[in-house]
């Protein structure tokens, strides 16, 4: 996951860093299972600390030390004291009951209902009552028995198709602008339960519920309680469930997204992002470092989907006109026609990062990319062996007859979700599906997905998206649900569609140039916003706008977003025009330099700088040598990427790290600045180079670049590593001069990316990376010493197999068609540092293997915790397994064993493939902080070699979902 996500994070956790002991709970009238308003609770030994509760009957403490004992006071009942510890002090449950009143007078439920305190927008009046014709119902959802909340639950306003599930606490919220006069609670191991609603707020309730024998319903319950079935207790051969039938014609009828049906298509998008810090409630806004941020109690919100209260931090909306065509060629194109922000600064890092959290979502892909993972799509082939699905009704949608089905998983911890599909029936299409993750999802940083989609059916084969509404729920440190974290809200809709427009006109579009900054995307109007959304802006998003600006207004919150940018980036940025960095570069440590010091800087003016100069200097404190690294860098073109550049260097490198080679000047080895290494690394090279580059994309996501290479080579440390040859002449030189060319292709299918300077965004994809070079070396030019060509290829993809994980297969291919001495050789890269490098063979020294053709494969499946997931003690630590193998082939000419006049043997492996496996342990670590990876790797093969390493173990940090 990219540092700009820990952008976000951080900051959220700046805010939480004057956390103090907690104390939260509701009090209920247990009589009428309603929360009781303005009871008071402070500590029994510090009744000073002191608040009341609110509408919900919610109440929340706040100490610097423990204590006891908690007081409660409510009017006409008597004073309870409850004992409290240290581990057990959120969410507690505070009854009152009619024994514990004052005075011997019983007050009905009836009497209750209407009383002001429990719904302040009714009153004794029944007309005045009648014209409140809306119902807001909050709740938690308890077993009679043993107390404990009831997960998962799915909980409904009677005879409509509005629908929540418990939380992990058994928490639920509903609401509707039409009054429904009862709840319907549905669950696997009790019978349904209805509970009447009174009309307006409904807030704080508090259900129990007990199983009954063989579903009876005792004498005083008949009027308020049904049982009916629901999910059958016994799951239904998938041939007898009526939904099956359904969603195998589905299958029969799949459809496609119906732009590719087209031969040309155009549409409007309008994109709304929101980033707002959740679990905030009066008692957490009232600490000073809130008041700083001139943040108030009148600011805070609720999420209707989930009860949950939040402010809002940022906001961006973008309104984009999208072009493409299908034949005779594929094309797209999007002109980004407005985009407004209001937030943080330099907001383009946080939209980007959150709309990185998003993926394209086809409902009938069978596999769903959620963050890089795979998770079932609820209409999927394979859907029965992942899901149970009820046949519920057939409704009204749009005026679309359909059915409706429920579905949720049948196993727990795997990658599923819960919802809604509503089928239409007369052409079997998706017209409407709700998915939400189930409690306890095993993904990083994540407490819950929820997901809207919305289709238009335009014929029997072809479905059209109209609205996708994405809420995350995430956090940095805990999944509890009363932990503080963030919401990641975002909301798509598209209309005015055409098809098959002229293709002359399309094509005058797709030709055309078109660059946000310079067309004043970024600058317009409130009478544009006005004008182009396709809705207006509720009360809701107003007051959201008016926070944010006013947040971002104060100084505490700029000194904020400035520190969690510096930890993100590893920059100081200074009046924006230079970045100081890279930080965590600073400290090295080699064998030749012993302990290394790194000083950087750059220019940087804005995310889309279209000039570039950045540099560097380091020492080292054995060798006592001074380093240095330079490098300018322009864009002529921002419409092909029409780049130059120029660098110079002199340094202190490892080489052989890498089969690919990489010609950027500011590229450092890993093997030559890492703190902790395994053996002594004394095979280090002194090199001076000089680059200058001209690169291009003549077409999108494909790169052209040439390369001009002028370098100088000698050993690092002469006395311990000889890097000699013998020339023509037979005598041995122990250094070279080498002046190459390099063209390479670079490709990116699918790849996404935002900003429009040099150093652009690239948003997580799956997209595959094609690299082909070919290397052509100058003998004479620049008194370069060799004449010789080379070819060089990459392949990576990262392919998603649902429900079993991901795997991520890297092949590379090279030849040297000339014979070379040690330092322009292929030398198979080892790893002798403890940390997990990519690409690298982990029980390989530097220079073991040495080559002038070779093939290389590295292949890791990682199973997201599906295998764990069956062990129980595994299953509660949600580690998560991956398999490992990596394999190369490759041989060396006699012509370049003949000039070898070094100190390294050459040994290629030709005979035999040389490979590693093992197995790694990720997400390791604690709460919803699971950063660490560890691996266990073992030699396959070539065990006879001097020092050889058998067995080796890998560390690794990966902020990854």
């Amino acid at each position: 996951m990219s540092n700009k996500f820990l952008f976000l994070f951080a900051f959220l956790f700046s805010l939480f860093l004057n956390a103090q002991v907690k104390i939260t709970g509701v009090i209920i009238d247990q009589e009428i299972q309603r929360p009781i308003k303005g009871a008071k609770v402070f500590f029994l030994k510090a009744p000073e600390i002191s608040t009341l509760t609110n509408d919900t009957g919610y109440f929340l403490l706040e100490s610097p030390q423990n204590f006891d004992s908690l007081v409660i006071q409510v009017e006409t009942y008597k004073k309870k004291i409850v004992p409290i510890s240290s581990d057990q002090n959120l969410n507690l449950i505070i009854k009152f009951s009619n024994e514990d009143k004052i005075d011997s007078s019983i007050i009905t439920p009836d009497t209750i209902r209407t009383a002001p305190q429990i719904n302040p927008q009714t009153n004794n009046n029944p007309e005045e009552d009648q014209k409140v014709n809306y119902v807001r119902v909050t709740g938690q959802l308890l077993d009679e028995k043993t107390g404990q909340p009831i997960p998962d639950a799915d909980i409904f306003l009677n005879n409509t198709q509005v629908y929540s599930s418990t939380d992990s606490n058994g928490n639920f919220e509903l609401e509707s602008n039409k009054y429904i006069d009862s709840l319907e609670i549905i669950t696997d191991k009790y019978p349904i339960k209805y509970i009447p609603l009174q009309r307006g707020d409904n807030l704080g309730l508090i259900v129990n519920l007990t199983s009954l024998d063989k579903g009876t319903v005792s004498k005083e319950k008949q009027i308020d309680e049904v049982v009916v079935t629901g999910f059958p207790k016994k799951r239904l051969p998938k041939k007898e469930n009526p939904a099956y039938r359904i969603l195998r014609e589905l299958w029969k009828r799949r459809r496609s997204n119906g732009l590719t049906n087209f031969k040309n298509y155009q549409y409007k998008e309008y994109e709304k992002i929101e980033f707002d810090l959740n679990n905030v409630d009066s008692a957490f806004i009232s600490k000073k470092i809130f008041k700083k941020l001139n943040i108030s109690s009148k600011d805070i919100d609720t999420l209707d989907i989930s009860g949950k209260t939040y402010i809002p931090l940022f906001l961006n909306e973008s309104l984009s006109d999208i072009v493409g065509q299908n034949t005779p060629s594929k094309r797209e194109k999007t002109f980004l026609r407005g985009n407004k922000a209001s937030g943080i600064p330099n907001n383009d890092i946080v939209a980007n990062t959150v709309k990185n959290l998003y993926k394209d979502v086809n409902i009938y892909d069978n596999v769903l990319n959620f963050f890089n993972k795979g998770f079932t799509s609820p209409v999927s082939t394979i859907g029965f062996s992942v899901y149970d699905y009820l046949l519920s009704d057939t409704v009204s949608i749009d005026g679309v007859d359909c059915y409706y089905i429920k579905y949720r998983p049948r196993r727990h911890n795997e990658l599923t979700f819960k919802g809604d599909l509503y089928i239409t029936k007369d052409t079997y299409a998706v017209k409407q599906v709700t998915l939400q993750s189930t409690s306890g999802i095993n993904v990083n940083f994540v407490k819950d997905i929820y997901m809207e989609l919305d289709y238009d059916n335009v014929n029997d084969s072809i479905f059209i998206p109209l609205r996708n509404y994405t809420v995350l729920d995430m956090s940095l440190i805990t999944k509890k649900e009363e932990g503080k974290g963030m919401f990641a809200k975002r909301t798509l809709t598209y209309n005015d569609y055409k098809f098959d427009e002229p293709q002359n006109i399309v094509e005058k579009l797709l030709d055309q140039q078109w660059e946000p900054i310079s067309e004043g995307a970024y600058n317009r109007k409130d009478d544009f916003w006005a004008n182009n959304r396709p809705d207006r802006l509720n009360e809701d998003d107003k007051k959201a706008y008016a926070m944010v600006e006013k947040v971002s207004r104060t100084r505490l919150f700029r000194n904020i977003v400035d520190a969690v940018q510096i930890l993100s980036s590893g920059y100081v940025n200074i009046g924006n025009a230079i970045d100081i960095g890279n930080l965590y570069q600073t400290l090295g440590y080699n064998d030749v330099e012993g302990t290394r010091i790194r000083l950087g800087a750059r220019t940087f003016f804005s995310p889309n700088d279209m000039w570039r100069v950045e540099g560097y200097t380091a020492y080292g404190f054995k060798d006592d040598q001074f380093k240095y690294g330079f490098e300018g860098r322009l864009m002529l073109n921002k419409f092909n990427r029409l780049t130059m550049g120029v660098g110079t260097k002199r340094d202190i490198t490892q080489l052989g790290t890498s089969l690919t080679e990489n010609e950027g000047i500011m590229t450092r080895s890993f093997a030559s600045s890492s703190i902790i290494s395994r053996g002594s690394n004394k095979y280090l090279s002194s090199v001076n180079q000089t680059n200058a580059f001209l690169s291009i994309e003549p077409w999108k996501n494909v790169q052209l670049r040439l390369d001009g290479t002028y370098q100088y080579i000698k050993s690092g440390n002469p006395y311990k590593f000889d890097i000699g040859y013998y020339d023509k002449q037979g005598n041995i030189k122990k250094d070279l001069y080498d002046s190459h060319l390099t063209f390479s292709i670079q490709a990116r299918p699918g790849a996404k990316y935002s900003r429009f300077g040099l150093d652009r965004y690239e948003h997580t994809t799956l997209s595959p990376t094609l690299i082909l070079k070919y290397i052509k070396g100058l003998k004479g030019v620049l008194d370069g010493d060799f004449d010789y060509d080379k070819i060089q290829f990459l392949y990576n993809h990262p392919i998603l197999w649902g429900p079993i994980g991901k795997t991520d297969v890297t092949f590379e291919f090279g030849k040297s068609f000339n014979k070379l001495p040690l330092s322009l050789l292929s030398v198979i890269p080892g790893n002798q540092s403890y940390g997990i490098v990519n690409n690298t063979f982990s029980l390989l020294d530097y220079y073991d293997f040495v080559t002038d053709v070779y093939s290389a494969l590295h292949v890791e499946h990682h199973f997201n915790g599906r295998i764990f997931s069956y062990i129980p003690l595994l299953k509660k630590l949600q580690l998560r397994e991956v398999l490992i193998f990596r394999g190369a082939w490759g041989d060396i000419s006699d012509g370049s064993k003949n000039m070898n006049a070094s100190n390294i043997y050459y040994i290629a492996p030709s005979k035999d493939i040389y490979y590693e496996y093992g197995f790694g342990i990720e997400n390791i670590g604690l709460g919803n902080l699971r950063i660490f990876r560890v691996d266990f790797n073992w030699r396959g093969n070539y065990l006879n070699m001097r020092d050889v390493n058998k067995f080796g173990v890998k560390f690794g940090m990966q902020f990854e979902f």
